[in-house]
């Protein structure tokens, strides 16, 4: 269990981040895209957070399992509540993955990865987008930014 303890508090150190980068975050700019053919803003966080459900369910349940569709949300306010949700839903599932779950290899489209190394993934991939919303957010005009990573 102290692995993926290790895991989900490493995790959340990210997530958390993504939570306060929304802080300015208006209503009319979640539908901003940096270019004609981007995801939006809005379309970005909720790739982000339901990408990691996606994979902790995966793990979980020992084979690819699609991410659960997100709530509609119309305001800035909607999004940053269900990002709450699905933050907490997240955080449940790892919570329930055993050390077994973390060792068994799980096909994910042709590359078999043991659970451990499809988490680690996971967050890299969190992070790696977390990065883009950085440059949305200053594209959208929004000076005041938090660090990239929350270790309080």
């Amino acid at each position: 269990m102290t692995m993926i303890n290790g895991f989900i508090s490493d995790w959340l150190s990210h997530r958390r981040v993504l939570h306060h980068m929304l802080t300015d975050v208006t209503t009319e700019q979640l539908g901003m895209k940096p270019w004609e053919k981007g995801m939006s803003l809005s379309g970005l966080v909720l790739h982000i957070t339901g990408s990691m459900g996606m994979f902790a369910s995966t793990v979980q349940n020992g084979a690819y399992t699609p991410a659960v569709p997100s709530i509609p949300f119309s305001t800035i306010e909607e999004l940053k509540a269900n990002i709450e949700a699905e933050t907490a839903q997240t955080e449940s599932i790892l919570r329930t993955i055993m050390p077994e779950q973390l060792d068994q290899p799980i096909d994910f489209f042709g590359n078999v990865l043991r659970g451990s190394v499809l988490l680690q993934n996971a967050k890299d991939h969190e992070i790696h987008h977390k990065g883009q919303m950085f440059i949305y957010l200053r594209i959208a005009g929004i000076e005041k930014l938090p660090f990239f990573v929350s270790r309080g």
